[in-house]
């Protein structure tokens, strides 16, 4: 397992023995990891089994009063949707372990993000666990592990904001989500994938 842990996601080949795509409407997701000091964004497009890259980046609230950040987070998700149109959002899910002051904050950041979501846009939240083990194999990946699968599947050079490849992992472990859905409904008939709140898709 240590040497699963440090070595083989680093050879990982996302081109080799691709399967062939398969013919499918494109769908564009806006990928959000909510944070009251950063949140970052990632948006990709996806059809069959191809997801490509379209944007990503980090909202900084600086060192403004707490409610001035929830503010700036709601203005700059609100662009980002205006600019992007996201079919669909995926946010990772709040998860509280030792610090519930912080829990706390990350979900007033999180409640500020998705109330600029537009009515009628579905919204999937994702345990940070289940992305982790979606992008990289391992549900206890570090930070560098998942940027690194970032820069690999979705083909991006050059250095990123963690928070800015956490968000691309919660968008590409959405669309990967679906795809399992698509086929188990294929399979069974009965499979659906169900938003926050909404309606099955």
């Amino acid at each position: 397992m240590r040497k699963y842990r440090t070595r083989s996601w680093r050879a990982f080949d996302p081109t080799a023995a691709a399967p062939a795509p398969s013919p499918a409407t494109r769908l564009r997701i806006l990928g959000l990891d909510p944070g009251s000091r950063c949140t970052g964004f990632g948006v990709i497009d996806c059809a069959g089994v191809d997801a490509v890259h379209v944007a990503h980046g980090s909202i900084v609230t600086g060192t403004a009063r707490p409610t001035a950040r929830l503010r700036v987070i709601f203005e700059a998700v609100q662009a980002l949707v205006i600019e992007h149109r996201p079919d669909e959002i995926a946010v990772e899910r709040v998860f509280v372990k030792r610090n519930v002051d912080s829990a706390l904050k990350l979900g007033q950041a999180r409640g500020a993000a998705l109330c600029a979501v537009p009515q009628g846009t579905p919204i999937f939240e994702y345990a940070a666990r289940a992305i982790k083990l979606t992008v990289v194999g391992f549900g206890g990946a570090d930070k560098r592990q998942v940027a690194h699968m970032m820069r690999a599947l979705l083909r991006i050079e050059g250095r990123m904001a963690v928070d800015a490849s956490d968000a691309l992992a919660v968008a590409l472990c959405h669309a990967q989500s679906r795809r399992m859905h698509a086929i188990g409904r294929a399979a069974e008939g009965g499979a659906t994938l169900i938003p926050v709140g909404g309606s099955s898709v």
